[in-house]
């Protein structure tokens, strides 16, 4: 009997100590949960007020936390490519993507090879990323930007044309006219500027206001 109850007490005391081990866990996470949200919110806050060294900081102490954040490296690749800091920003996207290849971490590793004069590279990286999600138009402007650079015009009007299929607007509509214009393509051009004159508001007709609209690539 008294081996029973000291069976019991054991048991009861370890029971005990697995409930306050879990609510100390519990209570390390959400802190360490509220601490990278601060974080999160000093690097946004860093950005869009152009303090480039305090959103780099706490981006920092976030990899430094969690050393495979592929949303930090990947935003801290667009801070250094702000900064025009293109070597920094390369390795960042390049991170990211190892960790988790996402469309906008290798769209924008693209963006960096493609503004460096890389294009080779930056056509691989576009790829990779129209291969993940192909229903932006920027997306397919990009590449097709890329792939004049390297002379494939066949497949820059591809491109142009996909762009302009997705998002039928001014912007695409001018970007493909001026493909069509430049490399002698005369008819197409025409048909091109023919929509773009049904995008235009008929005179007498008022115009509607609107809002532009912000696009996160």
């Amino acid at each position: 009997m008294y081996e029973l109850l000291i069976v019991a007490v054991f048991g009861y005391l370890a029971f005990r100590n697995a409930e306050i081990h879990d609510d100390e866990f519990a209570n390390v996470s959400r802190k360490m949960g509220d601490r990278l949200g601060k974080l999160w919110d000093i690097a946004h806050q860093g950005m869009r007020e152009n303090r480039f060294l305090r959103a780099e900081k706490a981006l920092l102490t976030i990899l430094k936390i969690d050393e495979k954040n592929a949303a930090a490296y990947n935003r801290l690749g667009i801070l250094y490519a702000k900064q025009k800091e293109y070597r920094d920003a390369i390795d960042c996207f390049e991170i990211a993507s190892s960790i988790e290849a996402t469309a906008s971490s290798l769209h924008n590793l693209g963006l960096i090879y493609y503004e460096t004069e890389n294009y080779e590279k930056a056509a691989v990286a576009f790829e990779q990323a129209l291969k993940l999600e192909d229903n932006l138009a920027a997306r397919h402007v990009a590449y097709a930007k890329v792939q004049e650079k390297l002379g494939n015009d066949k497949l820059m009007f591809h491109e142009l044309e996909k762009a302009a299929e997705l998002e039928p607007n001014k912007e695409t509509f001018t970007l493909l006219h001026r493909a069509y214009e430049t490399h002698g393509r005369a008819e197409d051009a025409d048909l091109i500027a023919d929509k773009l004159k049904k995008l235009k508001i008929p005179q007498g007709k008022p115009k509607r206001i609107l809002r532009s609209r912000r696009v996160v690539i």
